[in-house]
């Protein structure tokens, strides 16, 4: 690596809540910065909007190398896996194309009403038993659950179990052991919903999978058992984390509530700043390895070198935005980089902003007065996670 100061402790201490980090404001203003992760090598940290936005777009920064080298990570065990993150073009685009028709414009919004219809009978519940409710419990885990399940065409019994796993898989607190026997029994149930496929098709995504695994020789079965492990993290365990957090910065925002409740032709916009004001992630996505000498940032990053990017900062970068600390519904400004940029940008963005959407269509309208139902300050913000997310949301209406 090129000569720098001794790397900085990445990622930084907790601060508890959504607000990112201070210390990132340090470094919008200074070159590519060296960080030391808990586990692994060495890496450089890009911040800023316009870097992050170069390293996931740029060929000459590739996933694949990650193999065989020691990751800069946050817990001990390295991310192994056959999904769309272990993978650079070409093979990335042939997996991806294995199941991105469900993915599609048209594809979601054919799915919306459905959608519609699961989170009004959520909605339904949680007013018959009347507030308090933990929106969590109520909501935010069950519909993307149900949402992605039904998708991969997993019956209703079994969503409880799908969650439970998931959220052990992106823990950052849960042992090395443990995630890998969380990861194991998610595998042996995929491979028994495969089997199943083979003897008796569906019209669901998994029987797509296992048609182009099949009959079509797009993908192996170790890939599509990778994009199903993929599905289980970014198909609803982040959905449920940004939804509380959705929830919770508009009630801690009351002018922007009210003026969402006025004026619901809004809420699309409102998705997108959610996006980008709440750090859904509270460290950096994988790591990106350059393929040869790039100048990023300031620096040059040689050959062989890893890059880390924090997405969470990029979003606040003032060099992109007016004022990134002020949540603003009807701000305008360049795309946030919440999905992703480039060859890696999001599959189930289509699905992800439309579960939001009908989230807020249907909630701030129907739950008047709708508040925390405990004090801001007791909340509990899940510890050392990957993601970033209250234990629970209790509210009352």
């Amino acid at each position: 690596m090129s000569e720098q100061n001794e790397p900085l402790s990445f990622p930084f201490e907790e601060t508890g809540g959504i607000a990112i980090h201070p210390r990132y404001a340090e470094l919008y203003d200074k070159p590519l910065v060296r960080v030391r992760m808990p586990y692994g090598d060495d890496a450089w940290l890009a911040t800023r909007h316009a870097d992050i936005r170069q390293v996931l777009s740029d060929p000459r920064f590739g996933i694949v190398a990650t193999r065989g080298q020691d990751q800069p990570r946050a817990r001990p065990g390295a991310r192994v896996g056959d999904g769309l993150f272990s993978m650079d073009p070409p093979d990335h685009t042939r997996v991806r194309h294995a199941a991105a028709r469900h993915f599609t414009a048209r594809r979601i919004h054919l799915l919306r009403e459905r959608v519609r219809e699961m989170a009004e009978g959520l909605l339904d519940a949680m007013a018959a038993a009347g507030p308090p409710a933990d929106f969590m419990t109520a909501y935010t885990i069950p519909l993307p659950t149900m949402v992605i399940c039904d998708l991969l065409g997993m019956p209703p019994e079994d969503h409880e179990r799908v969650w439970a796993w998931g959220h052990s898989i992106m823990s950052n607190t849960a042992t090395a052991e443990e995630v890998g026997a969380h990861f194991a029994a998610f595998m042996a149930y995929m491979k028994d919903g495969v089997e199943q496929r083979r003897r008796s098709p569906g019209d669901d995504l998994l029987t797509t999978l296992v048609q182009a695994c099949d009959e079509d020789g797009q993908i192996t079965e170790r890939e599509l058992l990778g994009l199903t492990a993929d599905l289980l993290g970014a198909g609803f365990i982040t959905t449920t984390s940004e939804l509380t957090d959705f929830l919770y910065v508009l009630l801690t925002h009351p002018d922007q509530l009210g003026l969402l409740r006025d004026k619901p032709e809004l809420v699309p916009g409102a998705v997108e700043e959610l996006m980008r004001f709440v750090p859904a992630l509270t460290a950096t996505s994988l790591p990106r390895y350059a393929t040869e000498d790039v100048e990023l940032g300031g620096v040059t990053v040689a050959a062989g070198d890893p890059v880390l990017v924090a997405i969470s900062a990029g979003n606040h970068d003032p060099h992109a935005y007016d004022d990134p600390g002020r949540f603003d519904i009807r701000r305008e400004g360049p795309a946030h980089l919440t999905f992703g940029h480039g060859a890696h940008y999001c599959m189930g963005s289509h699905l992800a902003r439309m579960e939001m959407q009908v989230t807020l269509e249907l909630l701030v309208p129907r739950f008047s007065g709708i508040r925390l139902a405990v004090p801001d300050e007791t909340l509990r913000w899940q510890p050392s996670r990957l993601i970033n997310c209250p234990e629970e949301l209790p509210i009352a209406w």
